[in-house]
């Protein structure tokens, strides 16, 4: 088993038991804003769901409540059958299970590449030194940047720092991965190679939720599309029939304006 391996080995059917359960989701801002409106998903181990939708429709904050980034108000979320509560340990246990990729990356500027993707792993898990260092170097092997442990975050490119941050996440050896947009802060030329270690990792079976606008990445790796709009799930479907055969007049639109 690779180390971007989850328990499963290669891909799943996407049959087996759900490692994300969200039922009716509610959030209000403090301002009284209603950015989610009983927003309901599961997502089952090994699938990857590929969340799309117009600027400001609820999908970044939808999967930030996913790890208690986000707090929500009604409904109910598990993470591999643990609720998503105000209990802190609980937050604790689901945050250890989750990987989250930014948008913007979110290294630490003054520790080394090696060191970013170390520190979790050392704190958190309480692994030795010598071990959080030998996956981390396997996992910098596994994106291509191996050479670049000793660097800084800001001697790296963006897609770089990405790829970097992606390490980061797997070096918890978590059971599923949520990524924010990750390549909506690279230029055209840095996607690619963000984009290749996410079909890498679905490849092999790990569980992906991902907010992004790449139609081709969507159609190729994606088990099922997602479309968020005015805080709501509009639709849902695979790949092909969710761009060659929109139901509603939301997600026509938005294709109509992404295609």
């Amino acid at each position: 088993m690779t180390q971007f391996q989850t328990e499963t080995d290669a891909r799943p059917s996407t049959g087996a038991e759900p490692v994300i359960v969200a039922q009716d989701v509610e959030k209000w801002y403090d301002n009284g804003f209603h950015v989610l409106k009983g927003v309901s998903l599961t997502v089952n181990r090994g699938e990857v769901v590929v969340i799309m939708g117009p600027s400001g429709s609820g999908k970044s904050t939808f999967i930030r409540t996913f790890n208690a980034l986000e707090p929500y108000q009604k409904g109910r979320i598990e993470i591999d059958g643990i609720l998503i509560s105000h209990d802190l340990k609980d937050i604790e246990k689901v945050r250890k299970e989750v990987g989250m990729v930014f948008q913007q990356f979110n290294l630490f500027p003054h520790l080394t590449v090696l060191q970013n993707v170390t520190l979790a792993p050392i704190w958190v898990r309480r692994w030795p030194k010598r071990k959080a260092n030998e996956v981390a170097m396997q996992l910098l092997e596994r994106v291509g940047i191996a050479e670049q442990a000793k660097k800084f975050p800001g001697q790296l490119s963006g897609g770089q720092q990405q790829r970097v941050a992606i390490a980061r996440s797997l070096a918890m050896q978590p059971k599923a991965m949520l990524f924010d947009e990750p390549t909506s802060a690279l230029d055209p030329e840095m996607v690619r190679e963000v984009l290749d270690v996410m079909r890498e990792l679905a490849g092999e079976g790990m569980t992906m939720v991902c907010v992004t606008h790449e139609v081709g990445f969507a159609r190729e790796v994606a088990d099922r599309v997602v479309l968020m709009a005015d805080g709501m799930l509009v639709e849902e479907g695979t790949p092909d029939a969710f761009f060659n055969n929109p139901q509603e007049e939301r997600s026509k639109k938005f294709l109509s304006q992404i295609l």
